[in-house]
């Protein structure tokens, strides 16, 4: 396993978006196909949206979507979606060195605060994100059409 010394985080250009691609599958269980994901990413590129890429050296090992927008509430605010890191470099400190980064980047864009969405069942991931600072601040509900 590489040391964390090698590990890199940086915006991936929009040129090259369809690396994630297979984290995206696997985040979602397979449940897209990869040609609506294509066709997905490439109008989020068109939106206000960014996209980091996490590698360890030139392995793409995770990703995270920034959309960039502003709320009445908060102002101007980043929301990270699509947070994936690889299950072999889980556990190695790579989630919080991605948050330091996020806030960094937040702070440099003018943004009032980071947010993000995480599924009601997915308990590791709220422990973590207490664990950097987040807090909840209500539900996220979604309607089907």
């Amino acid at each position: 396993m590489a040391s964390e010394s090698k590990i890199i985080i940086e915006i991936i250009p929009s040129s090259e978006i369809f690396s994630i691609i297979p984290l995206l599958q696997k985040l979602g269980n397979y449940t897209v196909s990869e040609a609506l994901i294509k066709e997905r990413l490439q109008e989020m590129t068109q939106q206000n949206y960014e996209c980091l890429g996490i590698f360890d050296a030139e392995k793409l090992i995770g990703t995270c979507g920034l959309w960039f927008q502003t709320r009445h509430y908060a102002g101007k605010s980043m929301e990270m979606d699509h947070v994936i890191i690889d299950d072999a470099y889980r556990s190695r400190g790579i989630g919080k060195m991605l948050i330091e980064f996020i806030s960094d980047y937040a702070k440099k864009k003018s943004c009032n605060w980071v947010e993000l969405n995480s599924y009601v069942h997915n308990f590791p991931s709220h422990k973590f994100f207490y664990s950097q600072g987040f807090v909840a601040k209500g539900y996220h509900f979604v309607k089907e059409l």
